[in-house]
């Protein structure tokens, strides 16, 4: 059994790929996740509240089993009231709120595996995409704006720390196989299909698509997923937050999907029911925004009446986690540079160690 403590605010794709290969390195993988006073006291404010952050983690199809109020510092006793033989993270470091290894006595005790960091993602980067307000931010890693806004959240050119920062995602064929549950429809079973952004995939997402999910008894879900062109006409302002490539990963590492179709068309049209053999196509309760005919992009599965409305009964949307972060920045500026601060010091004090160590190798030599 594999331990895995964590914060996972804001959850992305870059916690389910952790989870991933976590979940490799042995045959049954208990997250713990921590709550919200723990957070605040070690790194700051969470955006999303505890029970928020729990149903995030279970969504998430590696996870065989999920610790609610895991202690921030795992110990030995942690591991072995779980039964688990070690804890894995990723390779940044987690540190207390006076500076301490999180991990210093498993890490000891030869009870200690990591994993590797996503490149390209992290909650540093995509706060700071949100604050932007811009439609290109995607592609503005390089401009005067963005870079001000890794200087105040995180790694820019004020800041050093190797954990702490952004740097732009690419996708390849790979991450997508990674991801992928490589399972084709069976016969029986009920194809459902949904279609929209996901952006910045959340907890409402996850109530719907757990809804649909929950509509048979051999459910197989498809969701259709937007370009980013698309995405920015029908919602406006900055959006998408997440670019399509990142928004396929979040969405295929929930356990409710089992395809994503990437660039879906906004219009759900007969050609697309077909092919896909679809049973069902279903939309939450939020609006339904005209395609650029000024057409209902659902009139052909309502013609055919296949067409079903779904009342997840959650509410929250990506606009809604946008303005908690706006309300709450400087506190989120506060966080992320208090933590780059632990980092730094954490870092100069490993290398005093290994000068100190290197010295004495040379003294013993000499």
């Amino acid at each position: 059994m594999i331990s895995l403590p964590i914060c996972y605010d804001m959850v992305h794709y870059g916690h389910s790929n952790q989870l991933r290969q976590a979940k490799a390195m042995g045959d049954y993988l208990i997250v713990g996740v921590h709550t919200d006073d723990e957070i605040s006291k070690h790194k700051g404010p969470p955006v999303f509240t505890q029970e928020e952050r729990y149903k995030m983690v279970r969504a998430i199809k590696w996870v065989d089993e999920l610790v609610e109020g895991a202690p921030y510092v795992t110990t030995l006793q942690t591991l072995d009231k779980y039964n688990c033989d070690f804890c894995v993270h990723g390779d940044d470091i987690t540190l207390t709120v006076d500076g301490k290894d999180t991990y210093e006595e498993v890490k000891k005790s030869g009870r200690y595996r990591e994993c590797k960091r996503t490149q390209g993602v992290s909650t540093t980067d995509l706060v700071g995409r949100m604050l932007l307000m811009t439609k290109a931010h995607h592609s503005n890693i390089g401009s005067s704006d963005y870079q001000q806004h890794t200087d105040n959240f995180g790694k820019g050119p004020r800041g050093h720390s190797p954990w702490t920062g952004v740097s732009q995602f690419l996708q390849t064929s790979q991450k997508i196989i990674q991801f992928a549950s490589g399972q084709e429809a069976q016969p029986g079973d009920t194809i459902i299909y949904v279609a929209g952004a996901f952006d910045l995939f959340h907890i409402g997402h996850v109530d719907f698509l757990e809804a649909v999910h929950k509509l048979s008894d051999k459910p197989y879900v498809i969701v259709g997923l937007h370009f980013d062109q698309e995405v920015n006409r029908y919602k406006g302002k900055n959006y998408p937050i997440m670019n399509v490539h990142e928004r396929t990963l979040s969405v295929l590492a929930c356990r409710y999907v089992s395809e994503v179709v990437i660039g879906a068309p906004y219009t759900v049209t007969k050609d697309l029911l077909d092919h896909f053999k679809v049973d069902l196509v279903c939309h939450g309760k939020t609006d339904v925004f005209p395609d650029r005919d000024g057409s209902d992009p659902y009139t052909v599965p309502k013609r055919k009446g296949i067409f079903r409305t779904l009342d997840s009964g959650n509410r929250l949307t990506t606009d809604d986690i946008v303005q908690r972060i706006i309300k709450n920045r400087l506190l989120f500026e506060a966080r992320n540079q208090k933590k780059e601060a632990k980092e730094m010091a954490m870092i100069q004090a490993m290398k005093r160690r290994e000068e100190e160590k290197a010295k004495e190798r040379l003294q013993a030599v000499v």
